[in-house]
């Protein structure tokens, strides 16, 4: 699938930058044109929905949204908008700043035990309310959970989720496994029937990671991996990490039972159990993107509130191209002729993106720099982001 940045779609989303893609499709960071605010869209491959299916797999498809945004819940991605164009799939969502589950396991390895505990309990929540809808969300990994700066952990993409209820037709054909093969469960690699104790299952692959490091089941195909599922059982995590609690070991095993009669009834049930290993409210909180906090401080304010910027956008125009000698001139243009339209968040994002290369090429005590850094300042007070802007202004006193 050829898509190019700057590309608007459904006459609304200005594709901005691509930060994702898979066997499904892209997604790619977006403008919402009408309502200047940043959003993710998903694109899936025409490829997947082509043949003589491909109409009712739209209608499907569209279905299948409509139901997810059913879900009402703080820990799930808002879903806005879906639709087609054309021969593609467009699903449009809330737009997440923060580190992917499997980014801040890498960085904080070994990942503490008890921010495997407030991760998986906040998931829990989530699959709770993602349920009783009925949903099954079917491919739960850490790249599809957003730990954010407050520490509180939202799950991305119900793209492959399962709608339980047998009225509504499903986007997936009967019999075809769904899923990433390291976080499937065994009923799921077979084909069979899905429901709420599948996704369970994922959460417990995905505690064990935290715990451990690494997947339960890993292998060099799809293949040996699903085997292992089927066939292998799990090695306790305290033996690969003796300062985990007994009871959490325990809880593990039981969420990686083949049998799903094995494993606990429900999210309900697991986040009664991991309840017991959350740390005490009160106690003092960590770092930012620190899972525990909602736990510690429910409900209390981050420090430092200031929105973060969206990734650097691929160009719009050639004005913000990441080149050697970016065109200044046609930047400012470009960032006057939005704030003209009033897509003031869009402004910020070229104006926070041309001024590094801008200093690199021209000094950043230039005139040149000078004036971008006014506007810069300017546009994010215009937007609001009082925070954002008063080190752009102490520069400009320096």
């Amino acid at each position: 699938m050829t898509v190019a940045a700057g590309r608007v779609v459904a006459g609304r989303y200005a594709l901005s930058t691509l930060i994702g893609q898979g066997g499904m499709g892209q997604v790619w960071t977006a403008y919402d044109q009408r309502l200047d605010r940043r959003v993710a869209v998903k694109l899936l491959r025409p490829d997947k929905v082509a043949g003589q299916e491909a109409d009712e797999l739209r209608r499907r498809f569209v279905r299948e949204c409509r139901v997810t945004a059913q879900v009402d819940h703080p820990g799930l991605v808002t879903v806005h908008d879906a639709g087609s164009e054309g021969e593609e799939l467009f699903l449009v969502m809330q737009y997440v700043d923060g580190a992917d589950l499997s980014d801040h396991l890498a960085e904080h390895d070994p990942y503490p035990w008890q921010w495997a505990v407030a991760v998986a309990a906040q998931l829990c929540a989530v699959l709770s309310a993602v349920h009783a809808v009925p949903i099954v969300h079917r491919d739960l990994k850490p790249r599809n959970v957003m730990v954010k700066q407050d520490g509180t952990v939202t799950v991305l993409d119900l793209g492959v989720a399962s709608v339980m209820d047998a009225d509504t037709t499903r986007l997936t054909h009967t019999g075809t496994p769904i899923g990433s093969p390291a976080y499937m469960a065994p009923e799921q690699a077979m084909g069979g029937a899905v429901g709420p104790y599948t996704d369970l299952y994922a959460l417990g692959v995905l505690l064990h990671e935290l715990l451990s490091g690494d997947v339960p089941f890993a292998g060099s195909t799809a293949l040996g991996v699903l085997h292992r599922h089927l066939y292998e059982p799990p090695v306790p995590v305290r033996r690969l990490r003796p300062e985990v609690p007994e009871a959490l070991e325990a809880l593990v095993l039981r969420l990686l039972a083949k049998d799903p009669q094995h494993r606990p009834a429900s999210a309900q049930e697991v986040y009664q159990h991991l309840e017991l290993l959350l740390p005490a409210r009160g106690m003092p909180t960590g770092a930012p993107l620190d899972p525990t906090r909602p736990f510690l401080r429910p409900h209390a304010p981050w420090p430092d509130r200031a929105r973060t910027p969206a990734p650097q956008p691929a160009p719009v125009t050639p004005a913000v191209e990441k080149a050697e000698k970016p065109d200044v001139a046609r930047a400012v243009d470009e960032v006057k002729r939005l704030l003209g339209e009033g897509r003031i968040t869009q402004a910020v994002d070229i104006l926070g993106a041309i001024l590094p290369a801008a200093a690199e090429q021209h000094g950043e005590h230039s005139p040149v720099v000078r004036t971008l850094r006014k506007q810069y300042a300017a546009t994010l007070m215009d937007d609001g982001q009082y925070r954002r802007a008063l080190p752009e202004l102490r520069r400009l006193a320096d």
